[in-house]
């Protein structure tokens, strides 16, 4: 039983001692003491003064001297601030409190059990005609630390993904590499393979818009307005007009097209699979748009026999949520082909069939708020129980400080490029700070690959998902502020002490030892983990943790400042102060770990 709890159920039998009332544990008002006050906890006493009948600093009275007489190894003294009774937490009980947490692996979360929810994550949603980018990246990290959060608060996760690998723009990489590509492959070009279909996607843009050109030049010479000459080229061109074909033939199983598109996709999968892993992202399973939008088509069916849905005269599907407050929205199209709307419904039967879901999540950029707002509705429509209660995990957009990195298509920053670039800074910043250390080569660059993808994904998590945000990935190699490398470089500081220790004789100390303020207030932060990883699942922030984690990290540094470890006064202030460093390193690569971060030994 933790300290609150201690003191909470000790508050409910001095209820029931000295005023001979009940009252229920939940409604007793812990909090922590403000600074300017003397204590650590403070327990409000306003509620109780119906049940004693006396003024709330009597009351405060009466409820202090119960409470040193019948918890002493817990509360040491108290003061009373009119209705707010201030409560000193003994030395051996903050010890004690130390020492759970260092002993107990699982400290601030919970493992999942049989009866556990299950809870399905959905993030990444890549296209498969080109690379990933800086808006896959804050997607990725996002879903990935929140399936840990969501599982460290002890549900059962799956991580899923849902592959855009069908549509016209599958089609415009396939016919610029059957036109352009010459048999090129990920072997023969040396490049991974989902840069060698994003040059192809690129390919396509470039040839399509110079027929545009030379067609609207044509259109305008005989006469046509230039408005009506750009739009008719813009479909009259030969490289559209033959994708569009080759969509037609893929949707009829043509299959030469099906043979190309899967060797294609392959190329693209395995340079997926290559980013995923740098950057420490999984799934338990994925799904593939081409599979699923023909059973979303039959969902939307069975709906329309149902009523849920209705026929307009050109032979479109549509849901009427006017009743909703909603629009009208199109399910399929007049010619019976599907929309994303269609696709999510046939992508939600498939996981519903193959896992018993309790609660959804989708990790989705904000710009399709509106789109998961019909899709609940729409499930819930269709019977499937989750689907009223789904959660949009929205997120806002990502940017650099100058629009782009290193960019193959001059408009998107290449995730690939970024990780690259991002190892490679810390390298360089690493080495310097080492530059009196000797590091093998091999455990340098071991370690800028921890500091550089630690820098990246805690500038991007430590922000509210719901913003949008500007990367500046100088700022976040930093280690010194609110940064990766500087909760890093505590975690590497705290190891190198306890490496030195090991070295030093210990003679055992019976004295007891008395807690200065400053590290009373550090074993109450690492008590305030279990909080933070809760409050954290309860709001799907991992920006909650990254918080935790940086005010951790000050106040360790703080003391560090302030107090000898190694070389402390007495043996019973240094076996303290080691387990304190001990317990700081435990949590800090817990709570970095939630966000999918390695912690280096050595910096």
């Amino acid at each position: 039983m933790n300290i609150e709890d201690k003191i909470t159920n000790a508050v409910v039998a001095g209820i029931k001692e000295l005023y001979g009332a009940d009252f229920d544990a939940k409604n007793v008002a812990l909090q922590q003491t403000r600074s300017e006050f003397e204590g650590q906890l403070t327990v409000v006493v306003f509620p109780f003064l119906r049940m004693s009948r006396k003024g709330p600093e009597q009351t405060a009275e009466d409820l202090g001297k119960f409470l040193i007489q019948n918890i002493p190894d817990v509360v040491g003294g108290y003061n009373v601030i009119k209705g707010f009774l201030n409560l000193q937490i003994s030395s051996a009980c903050w010890a004690g409190l130390l020492q759970s947490i260092v002993a107990d692996p699982d400290f601030g979360t919970q493992k999942p059990t049989d009866e556990s929810p299950l809870v399905m994550i959905e993030y990444s949603s890549p296209n498969t005609n080109k690379p990933l980018h800086l808006g896959h990246v804050r997607n990725n990290l996002l879903g990935s630390s929140l399936a840990r959060i969501v599982e460290a608060n002890g549900n059962k996760v799956v991580k899923t993904n849902i592959v855009n690998d069908r549509g016209i723009h599958i089609c415009k990489s396939m016919l610029a590499w059957l036109r352009y590509g010459n048999g090129e492959t990920p072997e023969s070009s040396g490049k991974k393979g989902d840069h060698l279909i994003g040059d192809y996607y690129v390919a396509f843009d470039k040839h399509y818009k110079e027929e545009q050109n030379e067609l609207k030049a044509q259109y305008i010479a005989e006469g046509m307005e230039e408005e009506a000459a750009t739009e008719k080229a813009k479909q009259e061109a030969p490289l559209i007009k033959e994708a569009h074909e080759m969509l037609v033939k893929w949707e009829q199983g043509d299959p030469e097209i099906r043979a190309l598109w899967r060797k294609m996709n392959e190329w693209v999968y395995a340079g997926f699979d290559e980013t995923y892993k740098m950057m420490g992202v999984s799934f338990d399973k994925i799904y593939y748009e081409s599979d699923t939008y023909l059973e979303g088509k039959e969902k939307v069916m069975e709906g329309l026999e149902k009523g849920f849905f209705y026929r307009r005269e050109d032979g479109s599907v549509w849901a009427d949520l006017t009743g909703e407050g909603l629009d009208e929205k199109l399910l399929l199209r007049s010619d019976g082909t599907s929309v994303y709307m269609t696709q999510d419904i046939g992508t939600a039967k498939l996981r519903f069939q193959d896992f018993p879901i309790d609660k959804m999540i989708y990790v989705v950029g904000n710009e399709q708020n509106y789109h998961f707002q019909v899709l609940s509705i729409l499930l819930d429509k269709l019977g499937f129980k989750w689907g009223k209660d789904l959660v949009h995990f929205s997120y806002g957009m990502v940017e650099l400080p100058s629009g782009k990195m290193k960019s193959r298509e001059g408009t998107v920053v290449d995730a690939d490029d970024l990780i690259e670039k991002m190892i490679e800074d810390a390298y360089t910043v690493s080495k310097d700070l080492a530059k009196n250390i000797d590091i093998p080569e091999a455990e340098a660059r071991e370690i800028a690959r921890k500091v550089g993808l630690g820098a990246l994904k805690y500038f991007i998590l430590k922000v509210d998902a719901r913003k949008n945000m500007l990367f500046n990935p100088a700022e976040s190699i930093d280690f010194n502020g609110n940064t990766g490398p500087f909760i890093q470089y505590t975690y590497a500081r705290i190891q190198s002490i306890l490496r030195k220790a090991e070295g030093l004789e210990t003679t055992g100390s019976d004295k007891a030892y008395e807690l200065s303020d400053k590290e009373i207030s550090l074993v109450q932060k690492l008590n305030g983990f279990a909080a933070a990883v809760r409050q954290a699942g309860i709001d799907y922030s991992p920006s909650g943790i990254a918080n935790y984690c940086y005010e951790l990290t000050k106040e360790y540094n703080q003391f560090y400042h302030d107090f000898s470890i190694l070389n402390a006064d007495d043996e019973a202030a240094r076996q303290f102060r080691l387990t304190l460093s001990t317990a700081v390193a435990q949590v800090l690569s817990k709570g970095m770990g939630l966000l999918g971060i390695e912690m280096p030994e050595r910096m």
